[in-house]
C-alpha cells in the first residue's frame, strides 16, 4: 500500500485564504478537490492519501471528511482543534467519531508567537491528544524547532511528526541553523519526520533532486525508514513542481534503499503513526 502522507484540498471561497492572494502564491489560487488529486495518484501508483489541514476551523473537517466518505483513496484526515481552548476534548471527540478522523495539526509557524506551542494552556491541549493516542502535526519553521523536544519530553506518549523537515533553507544550502534541532528531536523515539515540502524550499525554477539530497540523508540518519513517511504536500508543490516530479525526485533518492525500506517511507510509516485503516 502506497501512501502520500501529506497532501491538501481546498475550494475558493470556502474559508478564509489570504495566504492564496499573495502575488508568489497565486498560481496555486483555485480550487483543488479529490477529482484533480486522482490523475496523479493513477500516474504515481498511489494507493492512498493522508489528508493535512490548511484551517483553524472545525468546519474543514467536517467539510473534508464528508469528501472522504465518498473517496477510497483518501485514507485519513489530519483535522484542527483548539488546543487552548477549555472545549479541546469535545472537539476531539467529536472529530475523532469518524473512522478516517487520524490526527490533528495547528498551522504553528504562522503564529506571531514563536513559543505558541509551549505556551501552557496549549501543552495542555496537547496533553489532551496524548491522553486519546491522537497524532499531532508539528508545522514549523527552523526558529520553532528547538520546541519539538520539548513537546516530545512533555508528552512521551504522544505521536508527533515533523512536517516538512521544519523547512530548512534547501535553496540557500544552509544546515548549520537546522541539523543541531533536527537531530535532537529525532533523539526523542516519539517523534518522527515527513519527506515533504522540501521542492518549495529550494529554487522554484531550477531545483533537482540532488540539491534535496544533504537533507534527505540527514533525515534518514537520524530517523531511519521507520519513523519518516513520504508526502508530497500537493497542490502546494505546485508552485516548484508537479506531482510527478515530486515523487519521481523522492523515488530517485530512496533508491538505494532495500525494498522493506522503501515500503516504510512510501507507506508502511504512515499507516502505522496514524493508524490508518488501508
Amino acid at each position: 500500500m502506497r501512501i502520500d502522507a501529506h497532501q491538501h484540498f481546498w475550494k475558493i471561497g470556502m474559508f478564509q485564504a489570504a495566504w492564496l492572494e499573495q502575488p508568489s502564491h497565486r498560481a496555486i489560487s483555485r480550487d483543488y478537490l479529490p477529482a484533480d488529486l486522482a490523475p496523479h495518484l493513477k500516474a504515481t501508483g498511489i494507493d492512498r492519501t493522508v489528508f493535512v489541514q490548511t484551517q483553524h476551523d472545525l468546519a474543514e473537517n467536517r467539510w473534508v471528511l464528508g469528501l472522504a466518505d465518498g473517496q477510497d483513496f483518501i485514507a485519513g484526515v489530519v483535522g484542527w482543534i483548539d488546543l487552548a481552548s477549555p472545549e479541546c476534548e469535545e472537539q476531539l471527540l467529536e472529530f475523532r467519531k469518524h473512522p478516517k478522523a487520524c490526527g490533528i495539526r495547528h498551522v504553528t509557524h504562522d503564529e506571531p508567537d514563536v513559543d505558541f506551542i509551549v505556551r501552557p494552556e496549549v501543552l495542555r491541549g496537547l496533553k489532551t491528544l496524548e491522553k486519546h493516542r491522537v497524532p499531532f502535526d508539528l508545522l514549523f519553521f527552523i526558529e520553532h524547532l528547538p520546541h519539538a523536544a520539548t513537546v516530545a519530553d512533555h508528552c512521551p506518549e504522544l505521536p508527533l511528526v515533523i512536517d516538512h523537515l521544519a523547512k530548512p533553507k534547501i535553496k540557500a544550502r544552509s544546515m548549520a541553523d537546522w541539523e543541531p534541532h533536527f537531530r535532537a528531536a529525532a533523539k526523542r523515539p516519539n517523534v518522527y519526520c515527513k519527506l515533504s515540502g522540501m521542492v518549495t524550499e529550494a529554487d522554484w525554477q531550477h531545483w533537482k533532486a540532488a540539491d534535496l539530497k544533504p537533507y534527505v540523508d540527514v533525515a534518514l540518519e537520524c530517523f531511519g525508514p521507520e519513523r519518516l513517511m513520504f508526502g508530497t504536500d500537493w497542490p502546494v508543490c505546485e508552485l516548484a513542481g508537479s506531482y510527478e516530479e515530486v515523487y519521481g525526485a523522492m523515488d530517485e533518492l530512496l533508491g538505494g534503499l532495500s525494498g522493506p525500506e522503501r515500503e516504510r517511507i512510501f507507506g508502511g510509516t504512515a499507516q502505522e503513526f496514524y493508524g490508518l485503516r488501508v
